[in-house]
């Protein structure tokens, strides 16, 4: 599966942490249990490499990837978990020469103009706008969709459901990435139900702007 084909399989990537690992399973079966499909689980606790394993094994629907990739350390112990697709905040020429070398879909973060030509000019016209608010929001996704127009964003940062339609109505933007479908008291209080509806919610904003 390549990274379009991932992007396309819903209009929003939930970005979740993984505290404690037995919410993993429950969490993604949550999630994909309300039409979310594409997970995206941060390298930003000690438990998440066990988590996109277990997700993996146990979620078969899920198409479970890893966020917060920065070295090549951290794509090399992806791979390792089962990882379909990877994410990262930017790149660096060793961690890029090691993507292509892989060869995992992969959506590397750009910030700038400058940011866009270097992955495109390494093969890539799928990237994340991150921070996409902080970067410049609907108005610099308009602005590079003017001069990039064979790359499609998915801007992470900042979005939330109410925000997320104004992205998704945007011709360059494939889809958007949020942590609103992972709140952190629903997930430690297990209240797995309220997630899913958070879940189907955020179909619907697909479905309403396209």
């Amino acid at each position: 599966m390549k990274i379009d084909d991932i992007l396309a399989l819903g209009p929003v990537i939930p970005v979740i942490v993984i505290k404690q690992l037995e919410h993993a399973v429950p969490l993604a079966r949550a999630l994909v249990g309300g039409g979310i499909r594409v997970l995206e689980v941060t390298l930003r606790t000690p438990a998440a490499l066990a988590a996109i394993r277990a997700i993996g094994e146990q979620v078969p629907d899920a198409v479970v990837g890893v966020g917060t990739i920065t070295r090549v350390q951290d794509l090399k112990d992806s791979l390792a978990a089962g990882a379909k697709f990877g994410v990262s905040p930017g790149v660096t020429p060793a961690l890029l020469e090691a993507i292509r070398d892989s060869g995992m879909p992969f959506l590397p973060g750009a910030m700038t103009p400058s940011d866009v030509m270097l992955r495109r000019d390494a093969g890539f016209t799928a990237m994340k706008l991150f921070p996409a608010q902080q970067a410049g929001g609907i108005g610099m996704l308009k602005a590079l969709g003017s001069v990039f127009a064979d790359v499609r964003f998915c801007p992470t940062g900042g979005i939330d459901a109410a925000t997320a339609p104004q992205f998704l109505a945007l011709p360059n933007v494939a889809c958007v990435g949020g942590s609103w479908l992972a709140p952190p008291d629903l997930v430690e209080q297990g209240r797995w139900s309220e997630i899913t509806a958070l879940a189907k919610a955020a179909v619907q904003l697909g479905v309403k702007t396209r």
